[in-house]
């Protein structure tokens, strides 16, 4: 079984992350508001951009999804309520949730809402994927420890009605299904109320009680080990597989990322899944897709728990740090035809003589040397060191507006 269509569905952060992600490609989007989502280091959107953001996702055929998929205490309530009773006007399509309670409260407050049940909720098997249907749940997004065989059996016994959403590329995390309580432990940050420190990413070794001070690396090379370090989830090749398990939304992890990742990433899945969908038979994977993908900061990839429960070869016990050969050092505001220079935001530093990639949506990146730079008097300048000065700039092709310029390191 193959589906008609697939949702490519894009993380935002905050409203210039969410247009872009619009711009670049996505079906939907989904974001936190003020209150309630698992992303509080997030810049996520006030009241006010929240509908900025629906009105420009509207107008182009693109769905808006809230999270307010924490785990609430007691004391969560009220203001839970008081900001839901705020925003109960706006024309959400969805909300991600993972706490009956929260559902108890969009139910009252928000009778006519679309919920999706957040990973968050562990949904491991098809009987819990019935469960929540009848409660009137629009969309199950499936835990991140499912196979595709254990969803297509959800897929299976679920009204046809009722969506599937999984995550499809994005960082893993070390515990089951995101609901940690190491950060709380460790740092008295609560990750299942929106304040996760990812102590899954820190460096540990072991300590002997009577020899305090005296560190044993867990590896045998001396360095420590990052021995809950899970590599980053990436299923671009494996397009055809999800459509076959009956997932309906594939869904991008990083509301924390850059608006340069979401761009980058969403082209490469939006470029996959046009391709699918074009000629879902006669599809072929396309490596150079995965060569754009990786153009985006990332860690080494996996593909978690779909096809085998993850082993050694799923983390890495080195090093957490990103892989960043690529800066994005600029994005198109406009262009004058009169004095035939483009204006640029800059964003990372850039100098004349720099061979930069130009890139857009839907549109394949190409080269350009800055030959001409000039600042925002028209004075020229040999270099573009100050965050988000504009610039002009004298380019053989003239890109569109919202098109990136990106250099490598």
């Amino acid at each position: 079984m193959t589906t008609e269509r697939l949702e490519l569905l894009a993380p935002a952060g905050d409203l210039e992350k969410f247009k872009t992600a619009v711009t670049y490609g996505a079906d939907a989007v989904y974001f936190g508001g003020e209150i309630g989502g698992l992303r509080a280091g997030a810049g996520n959107l006030t009241i006010d951009e929240i509908a900025e953001a629906l009105d420009f996702a509207h107008a182009r055929n693109v769905r808006g999804y809230l999270t307010v998929n924490i785990y609430p205490h007691n004391e969560d309530i009220e203001p839970l309520t008081s900001y839901l009773k705020r925003i109960r006007s706006l024309p959400v399509d969805g909300f991600i949730v993972s706490d009956p309670g929260v559902i108890l409260l969009l139910r009252d407050i928000i009778p006519d809402a679309e919920i999706h049940l957040s990973t968050q909720a562990n949904t491991t098997n098809a009987l819990s994927a019935r469960f929540w249907a009848e409660q009137g749940v629009k969309r199950i997004v499936a835990a991140r420890e499912m196979s595709l065989a254990e969803i297509r059996q959800m897929r299976d016994a679920l009204d046809p009605s009722v969506e599937i959403e999984a995550f499809v590329h994005g960082a893993m995390c070390i515990s089951y299904s995101g609901r940690c309580l190491l950060s709380n432990f460790m740092a008295g940050r609560d990750a299942n109320r929106g304040a996760c420190t990812h102590p899954c990413r820190w460096k540990y070794s072991l300590v002997e009680e009577q020899r305090p001070g005296e560190y044993y690396p867990i590896e045998e090379d001396g360095r420590g080990s990052y021995i809950m370090n899970s590599r980053d989830l990436c299923m671009l090749d494996a397009i055809p597989d999800l459509a076959e398990a009956g997932v309906y939304s594939l869904k991008i992890e990083g509301r924390m990322k850059s608006s340069y990742y979401v761009a980058t990433v969403l082209s490469a899945y939006r470029a996959a899944v046009d391709a699918y969908l074009a000629d879902p038979a006669g599809y072929r994977y396309d490596p150079a897709w995965f060569d754009e993908l990786c153009k985006a900061s990332h860690r080494e990839f996996t593909h978690g728990f779909y096809y085998n429960k993850p082993t050694e070869q799923d983390q890495n016990y080195l090093s957490s740090e990103y892989i960043r050969d690529y800066s994005f050092v600029g994005l198109v505001r406009g262009y004058d035809a009169a004095t035939g220079l483009v204006t640029v935001e800059q964003r990372n530093k850039f100098s004349v003589g720099d061979t930069v990639e130009i890139f857009g949506p839907r549109t394949p990146y190409y080269e350009e040397t800055i030959t001409e730079m000039y600042d925002e008097e028209g004075e020229p300048i040999a270099s573009a060191p100050h965050p988000q000065q504009i610039l002009k700039l004298r380019l053989q092709r003239v890109p569109e507006k919202d098109f990136i310029l990106r250099k490598r390191k």
